[in-house]
């Protein structure tokens, strides 16, 4: 049985007093762990540490939580009214100044304040009589709180990170003069050692990046190898450095299958470290299914970067290891069992074609071109496409924009985020330091079968729904959506993200994390702004007539017409790319495709638009055999390939 509850409920009829409300909070949070709490709805942007609250504002609201006496609620009533106001997040408090060097730096890099983290290192550096002792005294002190606190939940990623670039500001200052006296490699004392990568064909690094710097506020060693690292890459440098787990990140479904391929080479070149599997297409069903199997060693999915250091202190704790290894094997074998046994019949290839959807097709509008044509708009026209939620999500706060910024739980950490990139983006557009460019065009089209082929013969081939509906819906195919004659498709190549590695590198190389992170992330929503927007210029020009779509319909896409991209559910096939790149001349504009076809830059999006008034998004899910042997003489292309690019989607296991 676990125990969770709104904590903010606790505190509602002091809405508007933060002071007492975060007291409140932090004390009900800290004894409530110690009983048995498991999870708590609480706006940890806000908590006060327990240790900090005045005394006689704690025993006022202790008195209320344990209800010690009967006069309780009436006494801290009367307080509150002498201390109405903002919370201490609201305030700026220097009197932290007045402390010892020791409590400053702890100060600092608990709050992620770096207007002094300079001069006091200096200060403890003068003092201490190595460099190296700041490091491993005051700072990791503050940062084991900062630890204990998001282990906790009482901080969440945005502040873990102001965390830790104060720590990485205050560790590069002292880092020169740990090699003036040869104790840069010393005897800093850390909890493991890790390697973490995107793998071969990926760009996508977001999510790596956070956990990379969760890791490191909890005293774990990390070496990042960056992204498109090849499996050869990944496992030389954990032999080199000793590593005690390697962490495989990847977005796009062909990286699935090079983790696949690391795991091999990792039992073949026979390592017993725990692979850690992380990504927004990696699942604990596919870790059990298609990656432990391959690896000998402790194989582990994790979900996101507050569950990092719970799985990677069990794993390297030597009286914890065997109980989490024997659990998580057990539960990898009873996803494996789920996965044989859970499977949905199909119909027949010939069959579903026989149900395909049968759409009116006597009103087929006309573009107002063919061809494609360069665009690119400013950022100021982008911005008020930007779907916020997303955003969000990048920091694991979840929760529908802009409700997400009165949230009981995050509301502050949400707001203090939302504030912080609408300053970074405006700085952004006034210096230029991001560009968008895309490029678009539409062609007449055919269908022609499950191909949609275009006037110049250049053929996209789409896959059908085959799994069993149970009745009578039609089985879908983007092809459906295509009239036999006398039709005409759209496709597009958009990014945000020209100038997005050079920036971050900039904050990275500033020990600025926290930037870093966030540049992408807005470049990512810009990618997204500018898709939305032409979108809506293509339709407008093409046949939506009447008014503008406002925001709210925009975000839920109350229009008529699709924009289905390579490599999600309706065309879950991604090497469909090259060929719409090469219609597009994409690379004209600055995109280019990885060997695993992920787009760079990273903040970019493609697809195709249909113009159907029925066309709608769907799921073409689990394919069978003979389908795929179908596509693959579509595509010309051998079984094997056709059969690896839709591994994720097989209904039916390979023969090995």
């Amino acid at each position: 049985m676990r125990i969770s509850g709104g904590v903010s409920n606790l505190s509602f009829s002091f809405r508007g007093n933060d002071r007492v409300r975060e007291a409140m909070h932090s004390a009900f949070l800290y004894h409530a762990i110690q009983a048995g709490l498991d999870m708590g709805i609480v706006n940890a942007g806000q908590l006060v540490v327990y240790g900090d609250i005045p005394k006689d504002l704690l025993e006022l609201v202790e008195d209320v939580i344990f209800d010690r006496r009967p006069d309780a609620t009436e006494r801290l009533v009367e307080f509150a009214k002498n201390v109405s106001g903002g919370g201490t997040k609201r305030e700026k408090d220097l009197t932290w100044r007045e402390s010892p060097v020791e409590q400053r730096l702890g100060y600092a890099v608990l709050h992620g304040e770096v207007e002094f983290i300079e001069a006091d290192t200096e200060e403890a550096r003068q003092k201490y009589p190595k460099p190296l002792m700041v490091i491993e005294g005051p700072l990791m002190d503050g940062m084991k709180v900062v630890g204990d606190l998001f282990g906790a939940g009482k901080m969440f990623l945005p502040q873990v990170v102001k965390s830790a670039r104060a720590m990485k500001r205050a560790v590069a200052y002292l880092q020169p003069f740990m090699e003036a006296e040869k104790e840069a490699s010393g005897s800093q004392q850390v909890r493991g050692r890790l390697v973490l990568a995107t793998v071969k064909g990926d760009v996508h690094d977001i999510g790596k990046n956070i956990v990379g710097v969760v890791l490191g506020c909890n005293n774990y060693e990390v070496h990042d190898l960056g992204v498109m690292v090849p499996a050869e890459k990944i496992l030389d440098t954990a032999i080199e450095l000793g590593a005690d787990a390697v962490g495989l990140s990847g977005l796009i479904t062909p990286s699935l299958d090079e983790m696949v391929t690391v795991a091999k080479e990792m039992t073949r070149r026979q390592f017993t470290i725990p692979l850690l599997i992380g990504g927004a297409t990696t699942s604990k069903q596919h870790t059990a299914v298609r990656i432990a199997p391959a690896y000998s060693g402790a194989t582990v999915h994790v979900l996101d970067a507050s569950r990092v250091i719970g799985v990677v202190s069990d794993l390297f704790d030597d009286e914890r290891r065997l109980t989490f290894d024997r659990d998580n094997r057990a539960l990898q074998e009873k996803l494996r069992a789920q996965h044989t046994t859970s499977k949905r019949p199909q119909r027949t290839l010939a069959e579903v074609r026989a149900k395909r959807a049968r759409l009116d097709f006597s009103d087929l509008p006309v573009p107002p071109f063919t061809g494609t044509r360069v665009i690119e708009p400013k950022l100021t026209e982008l911005r008020e496409y930007i779907d916020w939620t997303f955003f969000f999500h990048a920091w694991e706060l979840k929760g529908k924009f802009p409700a997400i910024l009165e949230s009981p739980a995050y509301g502050a950490a949400a707001r203090e985020l939302f504030s912080h990139a609408e300053e970074l983006l405006d700085e952004i557009q006034t210096k230029r330091w991001l560009s968008a460019k895309g490029v678009y065009g539409f062609w007449a089209a055919r269908a022609d079968g499950d191909d949609i082929v275009l006037g110049d013969g250049v053929r996209f081939p789409m896959l059908r729904q085959q799994v069993d509906h149970g009745d009578d819906k039609p089985y879908y195919s983007l092809a459906d959506f295509v009239a036999p004659e006398g039709d005409h498709i759209g496709a597009f190549a958009v990014t945000a993200g020209l100038g997005v590695d050079e920036l971050a590198a900039r904050y990275s190389a500033e020990h600025d994390d926290y930037h870093a992170i966030m540049v992408k992330a807005l470049a990512d929503r810009l990618a997204e702004a500018f898709a939305e927007y032409l979108h809506e210029l293509v339709r407008r020009s093409w046949y939506e007539k009447g008014p503008k779509h406002s925001r709210e319909e925009l975000i839920g896409e109350k229009y008529r017409g699709i924009r289905p991209a390579f490599g999600y559910p309706a065309c879950p096939d991604h090497t469909e790319k090259r060929t719409l790149f090469d219609l597009l001349d994409a690379p004209s504009i600055g995109m280019e495709l990885t060997e695993s076809f992920a787009m760079t830059p990273t903040a970019a999006v493609s697809g195709l638009y249909f113009a159907h008034p029925d066309s709608r998004y769907f799921m073409v899910g689990k394919v069978g055999r003979d389908q795929v042997e179908d596509y693959a003489r579509r595509k010309s292309m051998p079984f094997a390939d056709a059969q690896r690019w839709l591994r994720p989607i097989l209904g039916y296991e390979e023969e090995s």
